[in-house]
């Protein structure tokens, strides 16, 4: 029941709390936008327009273009789990863009949060 409450989120809000986590740690808006561009297939002219609209977190991922090939190879733990032990697919999808921001927020190289 957790996750469906996760999952109906707003987008913009949560969009928010990832990048002021960036912000915070001394990297900025337009990294945290080319991670998620990156994981989701989005262009940044559809986030632009999902944060002027209420989107849901859960519908962000479902409605994503295409996700990224290599967000499998995405490992570590975040929020005490790790990312590739879970199951449900929708909260993994969740959890990965969790663990690049915290990557990131970490002072981690963009090449290698983005797997190249």
């Amino acid at each position: 029941m957790e996750n469906n409450k996760v999952y109906g989120m707003d987008f913009s809000k949560i969009y928010q709390l990832l990048v002021n986590k960036a912000l915070r740690k001394g990297r900025t808006k337009e990294e945290a936008d080319e991670i998620i561009r990156w994981l989701t297939g989005y262009s940044q002219a559809e986030i632009e327009d999902m944060l002027e609209k209420p989107t849901s977190y859960g519908d962000f991922f479902r409605n994503a273009p295409e996700l990224n090939e290599n967000r499998h190879l995405i490992k570590g733990v975040v929020c005490g789990v790790r990312v590739e032990d879970i199951e449900e697919p929708l909260m993994r999808e969740i959890r990965y863009l969790d663990k690049l921001i915290d990557e990131l927020a970490k002072g981690k190289a963009m090449d290698k949060i983005l797997r190249k």
